[in-house]
C-alpha cells in the first residue's frame, strides 16, 4: 500500500533558491555568529555579500548558467554568502568533505566538472595538488574564512568584485542543480547527487511547515531572543546544509557555527550563547549520554535535539533524557531527498522513541519486499519514496536510473524499515548492510544499539565476517571499551554471552568481539563499515572463525 503524508500538500514555489530566500520582504533577522572569531552576518549582509560575489564571478570569471564551483572547507559563516553568490550567477555549488585527500578531491571536482575551487588557506596544498591533477588553473582557486594569502596570489572571495552592469542569471528551478553533493562513500566511489533548486525549496517548505506545526521554533526577531541553533554538522553534507544553513536563513534563526565538533567547546557554546536546539548525528548523542565533561556545563537552555544521518538506539535517547532532561527526536532522510523525509514530533517523542517520525507534507512512501511487492503496515521491507524533494538521478550515471527508481517513479532508498498504524516510520538498517547468516538477515544497527547499552562499552560497530567453517557470514562486533575495562579475550567472551541473552539465535556474535581504539566514521556520523570489513579480512587471514 502507498502511505501518504498525514499533512495537507503544500504549494511548492517554482522559483530558484536565491529568489526564495532573498526576494521577499526583508526582515531584520539576527546574526549568524562564529564564536572562535567573533565575526557574524545578518540576513541582509549574507544577501549583499553574496550579490557582490555573484557579480564578481560573472565579471572576472565569465561564470554562466550551470557552471560549478567546488567547496572544500570546514564550517565557516562565509559558506552561505559564497554559495548564494554562485546561485545568483546561475551556477551550482559542489560541496566536498574537507578531510578528503587530494586524490579524493580531484575525483569529485572532475566528476562535477568544477570550474574552480573555494577553500581556506590551511587547505591550499591539498587543493593545489587536486587542481593540478585535473587541470584547474591556480587563478580559479579562491579563499573564504578568516585567513588570507599573505602573498596575494590567491584572492579571498570578498575580493572577487563585479565591474559593469550584471543581472541575475535565470535558471530553471526544476532542471538546474543548486548543489551537487556526494554520497557518503560507505561502499565504493561516491556518486554525485544533483539537487535542483526546486528540490531544495520543496524541502525547506516542508521543514518550515512541520516545525511550525510541531511548535518547535519561535521566531528570530531583532532582539535575538528567538531560537538559537548550534551548527556542528558539516555544511558540505546535505543534513547540515539544508537543516542548519538554509533553514536557519529562511526562518531567521540565529546560528552559532563551530568549524568542527569538539564536545567541550560545544557544551561551552551552548552554555554561553543560550543555545535552544541542535541538529546532531548519533555520535554526538552518544557523547552527551556518556561523556563526563558534559557535567561541567549548564545545558538547560536546550529545548530539544534532532538526530539523523544514522540509526539511533532507544537506550541512548533514554540516557540523554535521564541525564539532561532534553528530548532527542529522530528524523530520516538521504542526500538524494534534499534530505528530510520524516521527522518526529515533540509532543509524543517518548511514546514513539525509536521512530524516525512521520512523513513530511507532499511525500508518499511504501514498504516493499525484495521483488518490489508492497507490504502491509508493520512488516519490514525496503522503503521507497516519492515527492518534490527527491533528486532526478545520479550525476553522469544514467545507467543507474532503472535500479534507482521504480517504474512508477518511487526512489528506492535501500533502507530497511516498517511503518506502524499511526504512520510512524522505523528504520532498522541499510539493505546492503544486512548480514546474511545461513539465509537469516541480521541488522547490524540492532546489535549496535544493544551493545551501546552495555555499561563497559562506549562505542560499537557490527560487520559481517566470513566463517569458512560454516560457509556463511557471521556478525562480528568491534567495540571501544571504556577506560579501565580490560581488553582481554575473557572480557570479549563475556560481552558475547551478554548479548546472546538478548537476541535471537541467528543474531548472536558468532564472529566474536574485537576491541578497537576508535570506530571509523565519516563527517556526518555514519559508520564506515567498509573500513572494519577490510580490517576483518586482514585479521582473519584465512583462519577459520571459532564456533561460539
Amino acid at each position: 500500500m502507498v502511505i501518504k503524508s498525514q499533512h495537507p500538500d503544500l504549494a511548492i514555489p517554482e522559483v530558484d533558491l536565491w529568489t526564495y530566500q532573498f526576494e521577499r520582504e526583508a526582515r531584520p533577522f539576527p546574526e549568524n555568529k562564529d564564536p572562535d572569531t567573533g565575526r557574524s552576518y545578518t540576513w541582509a549582509q549574507v544577501k549583499s555579500t553574496a550579490l557582490e560575489f555573484g557579480k564578481g564571478l560573472k565579471s572576472e570569471w565569465g561564470f554562466e548558467r550551470g557552471d560549478v564551483l567546488g567547496f572544500f572547507s570546514p564550517n565557516t559563516i562565509d559558506y552561505a554568502p559564497a554559495f548564494f553568490g554562485v546561485h545568483w550567477a546561475g551556477g551550482t555549488a559542489s560541496t566536498a568533505n574537507p578531510t578528503y585527500t587530494a586524490k579524493e578531491l580531484a575525483y569529485q571536482m572532475k566528476d562535477s566538472k568544477a570550474k574552480g575551487i573555494i577553500t581556506q588557506i590551511s587547505f591550499l596544498q591539498v587543493v593545489l595538488e587536486a587542481a593540478k591533477a585535473i587541470g584547474i588553473p591556480e587563478n580559479r582557486i579562491i579563499l573564504l574564512g578568516d585567513g588570507k594569502d599573505p602573498s596575494g596570489k590567491f584572492k579571498h572571495f570578498t575580493e572577487i568584485r563585479g565591474t559593469g552592469t550584471h543581472s541575475q542569471t535565470s535558471v530553471d528551478p526544476k532542471k538546474d542543480a543548486a548543489f551537487i553533493v556526494y554520497s557518503s562513500g560507505t561502499t565504493g566511489l561516491p556518486k554525485g547527487v544533483p539537487l535542483t533548486h526546486y528540490n531544495i525549496v520543496a524541502n525547506l517548505e516542508q521543514l518550515v511547515y512541520i516545525d511550525v506545526f510541531n511548535s518547535l521554533h519561535w521566531g528570530g526577531g531583532v532582539d535575538g531572543k528567538g531560537d538559537k541553533q548550534l551548527a556542528i554538522l558539516p555544511f558540505f553534507h546535505v543534513y547540515g546544509l539544508t537543516c542548519i544553513v538554509l533553514q536557519g536563513i529562511r526562518m531567521g534563526i540565529q546560528v552559532v557555527v563551530l568549524p568542527k565538533f569538539d564536545l567541550e567547546k560545544a557544551c561551552k557554546v551552548i552554555q554561553d550563547f543560550g543555545i535552544t536546539y541542535a541538529s546532531i548525528p548519533p555520535p554526538v548523542v552518544l557523547a552527551l549520554a556518556k561523556h563526563p565533561v558534559v557535567s561541567k556545563y549548564d545545558l538547560s537552555s536546550i529545548k530539544w535535539m534532532n538526530s539523523g544521518a544514522a540509526p539511533l538506539g532507544r537506550d541512548l535517547v533514554d540516557i540523554v533524557w535521564q541525564r539532561l532532561m532534553v528530548p532527542v527526536m529522530q528524523g530520516y532522510g538521504l542526500s538524494e531527498t534534499a534530505p528530510t523525509l520524516t521527522k518526529g514530533a515533540l509532543v509524543d517523542w517518548a511514546k514513539f522513541n525509536g521512530s524516525v517520525g512521520r512523513l513530511l507534507p507532499n511525500i508518499e512512501a511504501k514498504i516493499v519486499d525484495l521483488e518490489g511487492n508492497e507490504l502491509p503496515r508493520g512488516q519490514e521491507g525496503e522503503l521507497w519514496v516519492r515527492g518534490p524533494n527527491v533528486f532526478p538521478g545520479y550525476l553522469n550515471r544514467p545507467e543507474l536510473q532503472a535500479e534507482t527508481f521504480s517504474g512508477c517513479g518511487f526512489f528506492k532508498t535501500g533502507d530497511i524499515g516498517y511503518v506502524d498504524d499511526k504512520g510512524n516510520f522505523y528504520i532498522t538498517d541499510r539493505l546492503k548492510e544486512l548480514i546474511k547468516y545461513k539465509g537469516f538477515q541480521v541488522a547490524p544497527a540492532e546489535l549496535e544499539g544493544l551493545l551501546l547499552g552495555h555499561e563497559e562499552i562506549s562505542d560499537a560497530c557490527v560487520i559481517p565476517a566470513f566463517d569458512k567453517q560454516r560457509e556463511t557470514e557471521v556478525p562480528r562486533a568491534y567495540v571501544v571499551a571504556k577506560p579501565g575495562v580490560p581488553r582481554t579475550s575473557e572480557k570479549a567472551a563475556e560481552i558475547v554471552r551478554w548479548l546472546d541473552a538478548k537476541v535471537a539465535q541467528h543474531k548472536r556474535l558468532r564472529g566474536g568481539v574485537r576491541f578497537i581504539d576508535e570506530i571509523p566514521k565519516n563527517a556526518s556520523g555514519k559508520l564506515l563499515r567498509r573500513v572494519l570489513k577490510d580490517l576483518a579480512k586482514k585479521e582473519d587471514g584465512g583462519e577459520v572463525a571459532a564456533k561460539l
